[in-house]
């Protein structure tokens, strides 16, 4: 089965939103996996660190895979392996814990769990200042209150994340909930129906299977505002390599730049690392990238791209609490720290 032709396969990563389980036989057999682990140093003295993605190489990784094409990474000082995701990929916790990673990609509710778990890693930079998940409506539908009362397809996990805006704000009930599998089907039979989705996925998809062009609502832009595309790493790389973090931070926002302006080399890569990648949606994810400003908007635009605040970040832990998904008592700052994300570059 092709996961660019079947949607039920290429969105699973959903379920990686909000979840962290570190599963320790995994952890375990990660560790032992010694031919992937990290070493100190690379080619010529360079700094070797990986990263984890969070899915199967795509525009959504573009900046990452960019710093490495263009030798941005090694005029950091840095040798970076990228170790792509997919549906039957450990986790960026469990890697980093197994000591397979470095980073991993992540997201504030993911980082947030992992405080309330007493899981010791943090957050050291944003990638996304918007979450890329949406809502996909029929043509015709203009604001997200038209749907109340009508099917909504979404995850399970969707009810401990980003629910309970929709309930607040538009009055979405439970009774209108039904379960999204992945696949647009059920949505394209049911055109008062609406479903989850990314922006720089499920659009494309419904619109090569459907023959329309779905209204698309980002969460992002109706309230829901965690940081997505962040980079996490544990406590013992942040006291014992600062430096290095540092350097991947700045060379990670770097290769953002560098993507947004020219993608050639990064997409190469990528469809080097997935060949299954086509040109099309890769023009597609960064065309929707830039059109809804998932990475360069806010904070970025003055502040360089990866930026991060402890009020958006407090502002987001608030709501959460609010929509009781988090108790008031749990400590946020834990899931973060702001000392990488200082003097970030503007530019390529």
């Amino acid at each position: 089965m092709s996961p660019l032709n079947d949607s039920a396969f290429t969105r699973r990563r959903l379920l990686q939103y909000g979840a962290i389980a570190l599963g320790s036989g995994l952890v375990t057999a990660c560790g032992n996996n010694t031919s992937s682990e990290p070493s100190p140093t690379g080619e010529k003295g360079l700094d070797r660190v990986t990263l984890a993605t969070d899915w199967v190489a795509q525009a959504e990784h573009g900046g990452f895979y960019q710093a490495l094409a263009t030798g941005i990474y090694q005029e950091y000082g840095l040798d970076v392996k990228i170790r792509m995701g997919g549906p039957q990929a450990a986790t960026g916790t469990q890697l980093l814990f197994g000591k397979v990673v470095d980073f991993a990609m992540s997201n504030s509710t993911i980082a947030l769990n992992a405080v309330a778990e007493g899981v010791p890693k943090i957050t050291v930079a944003a990638y996304f200042q918007k979450d890329p998940r949406c809502i996909v409506a029929h043509p015709g539908v203009k604001d997200l209150s038209e749907l109340k009362g009508k099917p909504l397809f979404v995850t399970p996990q969707a009810v401990s994340d980003f629910w309970g805006l929709l309930a607040k704000k538009y009055g979405f009930t439970d009774s209108q909930r039904r379960v999204y599998n992945f696949n647009p089907a059920p949505f394209l039979a049911d055109k008062t129906s609406a479903q989850q989705g990314f922006v720089t996925s499920e659009p494309y998809t419904i619109e090569k299977e459907g023959g329309f062009k779905p209204s698309v609502f980002l969460l992002a832009d109706v309230g829901y505002k965690p940081y997505a595309t962040t980079i996490d790493t544990t406590s013992q790389m942040i006291a014992e390599k600062p430096d290095v973090v540092k350097r991947f931070v700045q060379a990670s926002a770097k290769g953002w730049y560098s993507y947004l302006a020219d993608p050639t080399p990064g997409n190469a890569l990528i469809k080097k690392d997935y060949p299954e990648m086509t040109d099309d949606r890769l023009t597609y994810g960064l065309g929707k990238l830039k059109e809804y400003g998932i990475v360069l908007s806010g904070d970025a635009i003055t502040n360089g791209i990866g930026y991060m605040t402890e009020a958006r970040w407090q502002e987001f832990f608030e709501n959460m609490v609010e929509y009781g998904v988090y108790p008031k008592t749990l400590d946020y700052r834990k899931a973060f720290t702001l000392d990488f994300v200082q003097d970030l570059p503007t530019s390529a």
